[in-house]
């Protein structure tokens, strides 16, 4: 009898026993591999998250009780027990539940994530307005190891330490070496400094000998031996140092035990850390063998392990070749990354210039900062970031890089509707964020030519700050032989200016076509480079047509849309002009083809609207329908 299946609610834990939670998580790794393969998704984390998601279903009540994940990924278990089993085939497709926790998707989810190193910080601030409202509810912060190596767990751990509130920190370890050196002994130990009798004890010694004569000298004596012996042989001292009780490290697919230091956290009302080892991908030989390649997947055959989705270039895989073949051309180029050494196309120049190459973990203000410091010293830093990671960095970007006019060329991957990953991951704020940005120069390839020739461009050519941002994935049909950093006319026409940029452009010829067999003749415009603005090509094509449209997937404000549109106003040219972007709302989970068609982004909907707006006297300035 499934288990799983007879679950009604996560109430049912607490009634389950130890081996019966034991085989409920085995069945919900089959659970977790079946479906993931169909959908895709998260698959090596949430295989190594599943015991610690059961124990905290089991001791505490999510719908009332706090449970804040650090970047989310790792949620899955915890939506199959609240309520979402049922819809999980629904995983990342648009109108279907979301692959990161969502508050306005189920109560049981206390707050969004997406980016990594923030729970700490999220959950010290409900513990605080708990504590200043008179509630009394639990709160529980959940990250991976990972996530230390980012600044703000940091911060938050430094203040939540001090705060002595209560706070659970769960320290979701899957390879720190930090725990390989100490063993059963550090384990032991652990749990001998928390039980109620040693602390009880401890209190009690104290006290005797600040009565005694000499006995104060002889506490701080004795106190300084045992922590100096205490850091020696056990990993919590560093987290002890901030304030916090540290419990552990404990085997993280032990069920038993979890519940225990779970319980016993709570019950000592104070900022704690509870440190437990998991193994990533366990319970898949594929995943426990190689974490990284299934740590986000396509749909793949669980027999094999492989993808069903056939392997084809991408604009990461194309600029990580091109940029080895600069880095052999030119020994001062060197590549940087935060934590995505694969997902941005950089595993071969690891290889091959590992001396040159540099992942400082998740920690993008970092990363930035560093290369404006190496690119003052004279070399050539490529800082490779995914553009919804890289406003982590906005910052350095002006005070480090821009500000002293240091040539940092940025690789921002991602750039754009993205796709299944859903709000916390669409690039589309880069735009905005970036041409505002003094000195900033901002190039768009709209193929893998054009992503190879503007690249050499950037690292050899130009000066100063430059940013290359390219889509998740393919080029489209659109091809250039004789590719260009330039704004360029790729097709002519009398009756209306269309411009974009990227592999929007693709959709751009689309509705060309569309509005030709209406008898509509577009011009359609190809920007290089979204900053500078090459403004020029597209007034003297507009004195000509009288009528404008802009199409690219970022919000409105800032866009490049809304800076033609001023830029026409004060060159006084009187145009109808209309915008297609995605408005200023956040995008939801989807495939980039789905969600195009929901933002009136396809070439159908636009060359209906375009239809529309060139009919007879109609000759003002209009928004898309999302903007």
């Amino acid at each position: 009898m499934s288990i799983l299946q007879n679950l009604t609610t996560y109430k049912d834990l607490k009634n389950l026993s130890f081996g019966e939670l034991d085989a409920l998580s085995g069945e919900l790794r089959s659970f977790l591999i079946e479906n993931i393969s169909k959908t895709g998704g998260h698959l090596a984390s949430n295989l190594g998250a599943v015991e610690l998601t059961v124990a905290i279903h089991r001791v505490f009540d999510t719908a009332y009780d706090r449970l804040i994940f650090d970047v989310g990924h790792q949620c899955y278990v915890h939506k199959i027990l609240t309520g979402r089993r049922d819809r999980f085939n629904t995983l990342r497709t648009l109108g279907g539940i979301s692959g990161f926790p969502k508050p306005d998707e189920s109560v049981h989810d206390a707050f969004v994530a997406g980016h990594a190193s923030t729970a700490v910080s999220v959950a010290l601030g409900m513990a605080r307005s708990r504590t200043l409202l008179n509630h009394a509810y639990s709160v529980i912060a959940m990250l991976g190891d990972g996530a230390l190596t980012g600044g703000l767990a940091y911060e938050a751990l430094n203040d939540a330490g001090q705060c002595g509130l209560p706070l659970i920190v769960i320290l979701n370890d899957n390879g720190m070496s930090i725990t390989q050196n100490v063993g059963g002994l550090s384990r032991h130990l652990a749990y001998l400094r928390t039980k109620p009798n040693y602390l009880r004890a401890k209190n009690t010694y104290r006290r005797i000998l600040g009565r005694l004569p000499g006995g104060r000298s002889f506490y701080r004596f004795s106190h300084n031996v045992k922590t100096a012996v205490k850091d020696a042989l056990l990993p919590g001292g560093f987290f002890e140092s901030m304030g916090f009780s540290y419990l552990g490290p404990c085997d993280g697919h032990n069920i038993r035990e979890i519940c225990r230091l779970l319980e016993m956290a709570r019950d000592m009302r104070k900022p704690t850390l509870i440190h437990l080892n998991t193994t990533k991908g366990k319970g898949y030989k594929y995943s426990e063998d190689d974490p990284p390649q299934y740590h986000g997947v396509a749909k793949f055959d669980i027999a094999s392990g492989r993808s069903v989705s056939a392997s084809v270039p991408t604009f990461s895989s194309v600029f990580g070749d091109a940029l080895v073949e600069l880095a052999g051309k030119n020994d001062r180029v060197c590549a940087l990354t935060a934590a995505m050494q694969s997902g941005t196309g950089l595993d071969k120049f690891s290889q091959q210039f590992p001396e040159r190459f540099f992942d400082v973990g998740i920690a993008e203000e970092h990363a930035v900062a560093m290369a404006g410091g190496m690119a003052k010293q004279g070399l050539v830093p490529v800082c490779a970031i995914y553009s919804t990671f890289l406003q982590r960095a906005y910052d350095m970007l002006i005070h480090d890089v821009a500000l002293p006019g240091q040539h940092v060329v940025f690789a921002v991957d991602r750039a754009g509707i993205t796709g299944e990953d859903g709000e916390t991951h669409h690039g589309v704020f880069d735009v905005g964020f970036l041409c505002q940005i003094p000195g900033m120069q901002v190039l768009c390839p709209a193929s893998f030519a054009e992503l190879r020739t503007m690249l050499e461009y950037a690292v050899l050519d130009l000066t100063g700050p430059v940013a290359i941002r390219f889509p998740r994935g393919g080029e489209g049909a659109y091809r250039d032989n004789n590719p260009s950093t330039q704004t360029a006319v790729v097709r002519s026409g009398r009756d209306i200016t269309i411009v974009s940029y990227g592999t929007l452009i693709n959709n751009a010829l689309e509705a060309h076509k569309i509005l030709a067999s209406k008898g509509i003749s577009a011009e359609v415009l190809k920007l290089g480079g979204i900053s500078p603005l090459q403004a020029d090509i597209v007034l003297a094509s507009l004195r000509k047509t009288r009528n404008l449209a802009v199409i690219e997937d970022c919000v409105l404000s800032g866009s490049v849309g809304e800076r033609l549109a001023s830029t026409v106003a004060q060159n006084g040219l009187a145009a109808g002009i209309k915008l297609f972007n995605i408005g200023s709302t956040f995008v939801p989970h989807g495939t980039v083809s789905q969600l195009q068609c929901k933002f009136g982004l396809d070439a159908s909907t636009i060359s209906s609207a375009l239809h529309n707006m060139l009919r007879p006297n109609l000759s003002i300035v209009e928004s898309a329908p999302y903007a």
